[in-house]
């Protein structure tokens, strides 16, 4: 290892101490170089950094900018947000420690676990001082019993909003919701739409309701059937020996007469 390779990472060591916060990180190489007022290093081979906030595991992490501002990472990235308690993982990243806002591309997978949230999108930026994430391009969200769908979405982490913008779609079950732009209330479910709205809603409780109906009032009938019955078995014999008294008194009175 050479001198000045020995002094850049004194200098890194000095820089990370020196920021606002600390970073610590690992890797199986390190390049980079140092200045006063820029600085980038660059980590190669199952790269791992951890912030205050922010823990990023990836296949190749750098770090730019005064006191190390923007790390991006790609190939492989995971990692999650201590703070908003939320997991990722996607293609590329990028994270700025001073705005706090982190951009996530390439088949990103956003998991609030914390509300249980699950959102997929191409594109997803989110601030973590706001709580607030927008989503871009083949957009899929679950919470509960909805499934959202659009073109552009923004969730509110902390009112649990969301508003839909696009071709969007929400699926509750059986029901379906389509318009412009659809804003949920994820705590209450309430659904607001507007611009070309569109839906269908299931009767199929309704219609079991009635079959069950239908069941109950075949079984009264049935009931009743075999009432009349029982009934009329039981009036048969009293007929028969009323019948009979007549050809036993006929019989008496002909032996009278012999």
């Amino acid at each position: 290892m050479n001198k000045s390779f020995l002094i850049f990472i004194a200098t890194s060591l000095i820089c990370f101490s020196l920021a606002a916060e600390n970073i610590t990180f690992t890797a199986e190489r390190m390049k980079g170089s140092a200045k006063k007022n820029a600085s980038t290093t660059i980590l190669q081979g199952s790269a791992q950094i951890i912030t205050e906030e922010m823990e990023i595991y990836a296949d190749n992490i750098e770090l730019s900018g005064d006191n190390y501002r923007v790390i991006k990472a790609e190939g492989n990235v995971s990692g999650k947000n201590t703070k908003s308690g939320l997991d990722f993982t996607c293609a590329q990243m990028e994270y700025d420690r001073t705005t706090k806002v982190a951009v996530l591309t390439g088949d990103v997978d956003l998991q609030d676990t914390e509300n249980d949230v699950s959102a997929k999108a191409q594109v997803i930026n989110y601030n973590s001082d706001t709580d607030i994430a927008v989503l871009q391009i083949g957009i899929n969200l679950t919470q509960k019993d909805n499934i959202c769908s659009s073109s552009y979405a923004v969730y509110y982490k902390k009112t649990q909003m969301l508003n839909l913008s696009g071709n969007a779609k929400i699926q509750q079950k059986d029901d379906t919701f389509r318009a412009q732009q659809i804003t949920l209330n994820m705590k209450t479910e309430e659904i607001t739409l507007d611009g070309r709205v569109k839906g269908t809603v299931s009767e199929k409780e309704e219609k079991k309701d009635e079959s069950e109906g239908e069941a109950l009032t075949e079984t009264l009938a049935e009931t009743e059937t075999e009432s009349e019955s029982e009934n009329l078995s039981e009036e048969t014999p009293a007929e028969s020996s009323e019948l009979a008294e007549p050809e036993e008194q006929t019989e008496k009175e002909s032996e009278a007469n012999e």
